[in-house]
């Protein structure tokens, strides 16, 4: 009896005890996470970045396609201002053919170009004018020579752009149009950067380099900056995924044969099946 009530006595204290350090464990995180709200903030400097509004691209409909005016501008504004700094390695001069540029325009512009051939008799190497087959020069020999032109710096090669870096399109565009005139008061830029907003942690060592007039477009529309900034997006766009107008169209191709097929199936299933539904089976039990 003694001993039964000593146990029932220690269970009681055990679960006061237990109580006791659950709610003080309960208040000490309502406090810390209360503390917490008062200085947190929505990102570190390090993530410090605007997210991209999101624009209406003429492309992004499910049965939309790619401009391919504008593709053919984005190309000229990559050639004319881009080129200067960054590479475009994953795409060749024939995948602009039937895209932005006739077959003799590609081969006129792979042409300006020098590419190194098979060496002659002696050894010695030597150098062939551009083919449809060639992919697009660098500005670069290598990575050390394109950081030693840009302070340390590597400019991202361009092919896969759009997809490599999270808005896509939002993001590039935004980023070539939101260079201000002078960084936020408070805002230290390290050496040799600019500032962006849309770029994280502010700091870019790419400055501005889009400006209205910068070219001039052969079909004589405005080459405003945010013009050449829309031109160009669309051209990485394409350049990224290539196969953009080609899978909407497998898509489209996809939905009818599959919902076709779909109909077909509930007709065959009613066909097949209303009389093994819809039968009667009677059992006649046998007479004496």
């Amino acid at each position: 009896m003694f001993n039964s009530f000593r146990s029932a006595s220690k269970r009681a204290i055990n679960s006061k005890l237990v109580t006791g350090a659950v709610a003080t464990s309960a208040l000490t995180a309502s406090y810390v996470l209360y503390q917490d709200s008062q200085v947190a903030e929505a990102m570190t400097a390090a993530e410090h970045g605007l997210h991209p509004p999101e624009y209406g691209w003429s492309h992004n409909g499910m049965f939309d396609t790619f401009d391919h005016a504008s593709i053919r501008r984005g190309f000229q504004v990559y050639r004319e201002v881009c080129a200067a700094c960054h590479s475009l390695d994953r795409v060749a001069w024939r995948n602009l053919v039937g895209v932005s540029h006739t077959t003799s325009e590609a081969k006129e512009m792979a042409e300006e170009f020098e590419y190194d051939d098979e060496p002659d008799d002696q050894g010695n190497p030597k150098k062939r004018p551009g083919k449809l087959a060639d992919y697009i020069p660098g500005p670069y020999a290598n990575e050390q020579a394109a950081r030693a032109a840009n302070q340390g710096a590597l400019p991202p090669d361009l092919s896969l752009i759009v997809k490599a870096r999270h808005g896509a399109c939002d993001y590039i565009f935004s980023l070539l149009t939101g260079y201000p005139d002078e960084p936020p008061a408070g805002v230290q830029l390290p050496p040799g950067t600019n500032y962006n907003p849309y770029f994280p942690g502010g700091a870019i060592a790419m400055g501005r380099v889009l400006f209205d007039g910068l070219v001039e477009y052969e079909d004589g529309i405005e080459a405003t900056t945010s013009q050449m900034a829309k031109d160009v997006t669309t051209f990485l766009n394409w350049a990224a995924e290539p196969e953009h107008d080609e899978r909407k169209k497998m898509g489209l191709k996809a939905i009818i044969i599959t919902s076709s097929l779909y109909l077909l199936a509930v007709w065959v299933k009613k066909f097949k099946w209303q009389p093994i539904k819809n039968r009667k089976i009677v059992w006649t039990p046998p007479r004496k």
